[in-house]
């Protein structure tokens, strides 16, 4: 598979980014301010799950009017926290109604600058990271909790195999798949903040920048051992309600195809953006 190149334009993509929002009812127009700068500064927003505070439909709608017509494409995931009252499915509707694009081992394409945008995204799980981790072995119960990491990191190299041919793609997950990320997190507790799982299907399927949230007390700079930068997006982390990246985007081969080869061959590195 031939490497991608800098398109000679220059030509970047702006992301903005956000996780661990946890609106209510009380939070009603909180973000509204700042997410109408977005079309001033951004591309896309996206939002790195957790966005309720317990899971429930008039938190989700709350949300909603938050990111409703704003201008630029806002793309989520869900978090444990959206999950928390078994009504994921309607928050997701009630988010999608808001045209927001909710992903779960899925993917979507946005046209920007002359290019296209390829962001795909999932939930993910814990289970740790290499040398610390949760095997799939013993009980069912054990075998079940690896199976559902797994589940969703096969997901997520699937998604971001199929967007091979975009001049830029983003791994949108809400746990992490980096341990550096964590950092300031007790230790104890870095197998419920993400797996290693999620790094290798990000690594083996290719991707430019990584972003999730879920470690309210980590760092934002990261990097998996294929060399893509990882972003720790949660509210507490970047104490703003928002972050700013930019992608540069490159010019990919007529017939690139999914899964030839880890994606960040020969593309640019990310950067991230004053603010």
């Amino acid at each position: 598979m031939t490497a991608p190149e800098r398109r000679e334009d220059g030509a970047v993509v702006r992301v903005a980014a956000v996780g661990d929002i946890h609106l209510s009812p009380g939070c009603r127009g909180l973000l509204r301010p700042s997410f109408e700068t977005l079309p001033l500064c951004a591309d896309v927003l996206l939002l790195a799950g957790d966005l309720t505070r317990h899971g429930t439909v008039p938190e989700a709608e709350v949300v909603a009017d938050e990111v409703r017509d704003l201008g630029v494409p806002v793309v989520a995931v869900l978090g444990n926290h959206d999950y928390h009252s078994d009504r994921e499915a309607d928050i997701a509707r009630v988010l999608t109604d808001a045209g927001v694009s909710v992903l779960e081992g899925d993917r979507t394409v946005l046209p920007v600058d002359g290019g296209r945008l390829g962001i795909a995204g999932t939930k993910g799980f814990c289970g740790g990271f290499a040398g610390r981790s949760a095997g799939e072995f013993g009980e069912r119960e054990m075998k079940d909790f690896v199976r559902t990491t797994r589940r969703a990191a096969e997901g997520l190299h699937e998604a971001l195999s199929e967007l091979a041919d975009c001049e830029a793609r983003i791994a949108l997950t809400h746990f992490s798949p980096v341990p550096d990320t964590l950092a300031g997190e007790p230790v104890e507790i870095y197998p419920f903040l993400g797996s290693y799982l999620l790094a290798e299907a990000i690594d083996g399927a290719g991707a430019d920048l990584a972003v999730h949230g879920h470690a309210h007390l980590g760092t934002e700079h990261g990097m998996t051992a294929g060399g893509v930068r990882v972003r720790n997006v949660a509210q507490p982390v970047i104490g703003k309600a928002f972050a700013l990246y930019h992608l540069p985007l490159t010019r990919t081969p007529e017939h690139s195809g999914a899964g030839e080869a880890p994606g960040r061959a020969g593309r640019p590195p990310a950067a991230d953006a004053p603010m």
